[in-house]
């Protein structure tokens, strides 16, 4: 992927860092818990990082947006998919492992996880179908859809279809975590 395709990426996933109202997700039939939103923002005047800051559950994805510098990028015009970990999926991960990636000297290792995180261009759930998408990372990730559910490499997305201005979010239930 060109470096000015991943720039504006990055300027978009920085924009998670700002405080805005909280956003409506379309939920996927699961047995995980979705994230918790209101019916308030069914609108698509926020972008992706305006709709993250706006909600609880993305606390921890929006502290490591700003660690990373990435909240320009993803509040850029896009439009991008973002496949969303809530605070629950970044506490599974192994113990001090969310602390060291906020460290400074991990920033492109930061960057990298949550770059594999996004795709260009707007993908819907009724869009998804199973096989291989590109991330911003430069790194496939793979899709898979059956009875109703949608997996993203091993995570699940608990919600789906977040509407924002320059694109959309699925919250999924674990980090996605790129090949190293």
């Amino acid at each position: 992927m060109k470096t000015a395709a991943r720039i504006v990426a990055f300027t978009a996933l920085t924009g998670f860092a700002l405080g805005v109202p909280n956003v409506a997700m379309a939920e996927i039939e699961t047995t995980e818990k979705p994230a918790v939103v209101s019916q308030a923002a069914m609108e698509t005047t926020m972008n992706i990082v305006e709709v993250a800051a706006g909600n609880e559950t993305f606390s921890t994805l929006v502290a490591a947006v700003e660690a990373a510098d990435l909240v320009e990028a993803l509040s850029a015009e896009g439009p991008f998919t973002v496949f969303a970990p809530t605070n629950d999926a970044f506490a599974a991960l192994p113990a001090g492992t969310v602390e060291s990636l906020l460290l400074p000297e991990n920033k492109d290792k930061l960057v990298k996880i949550l770059t594999y995180h996004v795709v260009p261009g707007k993908i819907t759930a009724a869009q998804v179908t199973s096989g291989e998408v590109e991330s911003l990372a430069g790194e496939a990730l793979t899709f898979k859809v059956k009875d109703g559910k949608v997996k993203v490499n091993k995570a699940t997305v608990i919600s789906a279809d977040v509407d924002a201005s320059n694109g959309v979010i699925h919250v999924v239930d674990q980090v996605i975590l790129p090949p190293m």
